[in-house]
């Protein structure tokens, strides 16, 4: 009888069995068990043509697991990167890209500089406060008029979004010298802000689109029934 064809005992099945406990750990599970084999198939290989042969076929199985990642600038390198990081930096291939270094990848992202104080005006947010802090620091000059305005100017948006109501360009001059320690003086100034019911109206825009839960927004029907079938009403004479 064809080997092939034979039953096996189910005891051998059984001590065969391969748990997830037993495993070897999956250093990017996305990309499954078998994917992993291969590489640590092709890290084994000890002809290097065929190694880099194996290597390009594994990066091709890669690419077409992840098709909407295609258009991504520099997804064959960063499929090349994975590949060399999968095979715990062991495969020895010829990479059209620089090989990543075991170093960098443990590196530590620095830590995150939170805000540690309150500001007074909390309407405007951190985010202004960051870019005066900027304007601060640049010389006089057309490039740091420009930026003083824009931040002006989206000075102006945020309060509007805080009060609803109007503002007079005054006010925001006012909190943009205080803000920048009296280092950005528009108080004398002869420019003039964006209106004010252009960017009321580009608040009211940009909310309308956001709704709660990330739904959709749901459309009235009053004016839907024009052309379709009349809504029931119920005959109270009817006999």
């Amino acid at each position: 009888m064809n080997e092939k064809y034979k039953k096996e005992v189910a005891n051998d099945v059984v001590f065969n069995l391969e748990y997830n406990s037993e495993r070897q750990r999956l250093i990017i599970p996305e990309y499954g068990r078998h994917l992993q084999k291969l590489i640590d198939q092709a890290t084994a290989i000890e002809d290097a043509e065929t190694r880099n042969k194996a290597a390009k076929y594994i990066i091709q199985v890669m690419g077409s697991l992840n098709p909407h990642l295609r258009d991504v600038p520099d997804f064959q390198h960063k499929l090349w990167d994975q590949l060399f990081i999968m095979s715990d930096f062991k495969l020895d291939v010829e990479s059209p890209y620089p090989i990543p270094s075991r170093d960098v990848l443990q590196l530590k992202p620095d830590v995150l500089q939170y805000p540690q104080n309150f500001p007074k005006y909390r309407f405007y947010g951190n985010n202004i406060k960051y870019m005066i802090d900027v304007a601060n620091k640049w010389e006089d000059g057309e490039m740091k008029n420009a930026l003083v305005l824009v931040i002006a100017n989206h000075m102006k948006k945020s309060y509007l979004s805080w009060n609803k109501d109007t503002v007079k360009d005054d006010v925001i001059f006012e909190h943009l010298y205080e803000l920048s320690g009296g280092k950005i003086n528009l108080l004398q100034s002869t420019e003039e802000l964006l209106n004010t019911t252009d960017l009321m109206r580009t608040n009211k825009r940009m909310s309308n689109k956001i709704t709660p839960a990330g739904q959709p927004k749901i459309q009235s029907n009053k004016n839907n029934n024009k052309g379709g079938k009349k809504p029931f009403v119920k005959n109270n004479n009817q006999k």
